[in-house]
């Protein structure tokens, strides 16, 4: 059976993640998501009113137009979880294909979601709920699996496409975290069972953003104590504490309002991010909130309570809110440049639970918004946090596991994919024989 996979985009960059593999007449495409820097540099882009053709050409979500030349009908697509780099092209591409869209129940409700904003396609490819640890037929001789992994969202999955000529396994994104605050540990059990199945791993196509950190990727469990740390050391302060973390990050939003309750005071989800994430994890049953706890997401109810928190007093409430990055329209960037009613005063702390993402546009809009906090008399601080992705021990556990016959790193640029193809070659592959550097829009013939 032929076997070819098409690195459509994440391959230049972090994010419009998109890989489709045709095994024999059948495809499967991976991912379909949003390059978020590229919306970013620009002011007030809304893309749900944008036309694909302008985000393609804009760089924000990947130019697709390489698979009229990939030979076989696609049969899902398959987002590995509902971070917007993964999810966040969907409801501009989907609709091109005949296909369903196939994920975790978290995942497919984000998706959902993004398609009833959309306001220029109609998307109405089906939308297929699939469990972690479950399989589906893809045409007459694969399988498509879903083995849960470890990351900074919950319910996600690596994908495996199961072939005769060996597996398939798309890689993106996961951390080794065998001790999660929310869900189960990554399911290491299974990917050496894949290893041994059939013909064992044809290709891995892995995830490179912290190849070049030494060590193991700590577990979530670790920032949860960091946090408890610092918010627990604040017990006695009587002025304004803010935090702010990933939106999605249910986990570490959960250990944020464990600990405001902790120390006495009221916490409250602020953002529209913010209300969309934790609101459809409580849904869904995934995480468990206070009945008091006050999600608001539209502008005028977010200023409301800014206005109660402050004719209640500061001292007795912890804002969580949008803008880690330091973006634009987020809450946290509103209050650092005075434009909400909540009033920072010297000596106010404010909580990063979260790393800068090392992008230009991030990394400066990141800068800006602290400056203007500090100008402000708060007092930040950073990086209360753990990655979501593999560092270099992590790499090579996989790789022990998988022993894969080929390898493919994606989810980055040249630049991010040399300390991983130095780890595998530590391992025994070549550039060229069985180690593949790709670009987008290129496709990989692995069996004629």
């Amino acid at each position: 059976m032929e076997i070819e996979i098409a690195t459509i985009g994440g391959y230049e960059e972090v994010g419009r993640q998109m890989t489709a593999v045709r095994a024999g007449d059948n495809v499967v495409i991976f991912d379909m998501g949003l390059n978020l820097s590229k919306v970013l540099i620009h002011d007030n882009v809304e893309t749900e009113r944008m036309h694909s053709l302008d985000l393609i050409d804009m760089g924000a979500i990947p130019d697709d137009r390489v698979m009229s030349d990939i030979e076989g009908d696609v049969q899902a697509i398959v987002p590995t979880h509902g971070h917007l780099d993964h999810i966040g092209a969907i409801s501009k591409l989907a609709h091109r294909y005949d296909a369903p869209i196939v994920a975790t129940p978290f995942t497919i409700e984000l998706v959902k979601q993004q398609i009833e904003s959309e306001e220029k396609f109609g998307v109405q490819n089906d939308l297929i709920k699939m469990e972690a640890g479950s399989m589906r037929d893809i045409g007459d001789e694969c399988e498509l699996e879903f083995v849960n992994v470890t990351h900074s969202i919950i319910d996600a999955i690596n994908p495996v496409l199961h072939t005769p000529e060996g597996s398939v396994v798309y890689g993106l994104d996961k951390r080794m975290d065998h001790n999660p605050v929310l869900g189960d540990p990554i399911d290491m059990d299974r990917f050496r069972e894949i290893s041994r199945e059939g013909e064992g791993v044809l290709c891995y196509i892995e995830d490179c953003t912290n190849a070049s950190k030494k060590g193991k990727t700590p577990s979530e469990t670790v920032a949860r104590e960091q946090l408890r740390d610092v918010m627990y050391s604040l017990e006695d302060y009587d002025g304004g504490i803010v935090a702010t973390t990933f939106s999605s990050h249910i986990a570490r939003v959960t250990s944020l309002v464990e600990f405001a309750k902790d120390i006495g005071r009221q916490p409250v989800l602020l953002g529209r991010s913010m209300e969309k994430y934790s609101g459809t994890a409580e849904r869904l049953g995934f995480a468990e909130f206070p009945d008091d706890l006050g999600m608001y997401g539209h502008r005028k109810s977010v200023d409301r309570t800014f206005k109660r928190i402050m004719e209640e007093g500061k001292e007795d409430y912890l804002p969580i809110v949008t803008g880690h990055q330091g973006e634009p329209r987020a809450m946290l960037t509103r209050m650092a440049r005075g434009e909400t009613p909540y009033e920072l005063d010297e000596g106010d702390k404010v909580i990063f639970s979260a790393r800068v993402i090392p992008e230009p546009t991030n990394e400066g809009q990141r800068y800006q918004a602290e400056t203007l906090l500090g100008m402000q008399g708060a007092r930040i601080y950073d990086d209360i946090h753990v990655s979501g992705h593999l560092n270099q021990e992590g790499h090579y556990q996989m790789l022990d596991a998988l022993q894969p016959k080929n390898l493919i790193p994606a989810h980055q640029d040249m630049k991010g994919f040399a300390p991983y193809v130095d780890l595998a070659r530590n391992q025994g592959y070549e550039i060229g024989r069985d180690l593949h550097i790709t670009e987008n829009g290129n496709t990989i013939q692995l069996t004629e």
